[in-house]
């Protein structure tokens, strides 16, 4: 299954990291390295992720890692990875409509 990444996702994802290694550039490193990794997972496995709670639709699914959620939308043949957020910030709606 392919995997593909909104500017969106990957924007977030850049902040996330540019924040971290304010303080720690390994542990920024680190962190990247393990949401890719984690993603990976959902090319042999998409419904490993929890339903989004705020949507509740089978399709948008979220992974938790740390104090983060990895959210994406499992369709026909891919797999789109909608944002990234903090488990702390609300999540705008229009931020995961796929």
């Amino acid at each position: 299954m392919k995997i593909v990444w909104s500017p969106l996702a990957v924007e977030r994802a850049s902040e996330i990291v540019d924040y971290i290694a304010q303080d720690k550039l390994l542990a920024a490193d680190q962190w990247i390295h393990t949401v890719f990794s984690k993603v990976e997972q959902l090319r042999s496995n998409p419904e490993i992720g929890r339903i989004v709670p705020e949507i509740n639709e089978r399709q948008l699914r979220e992974l938790i890692y740390g104090n983060y959620r990895i959210i994406y939308h499992i369709e026909t043949k891919q797999i789109s990875i909608l944002t990234i957020r903090h488990g702390k910030q609300i999540l705008p709606i229009d931020e995961i409509k796929a």
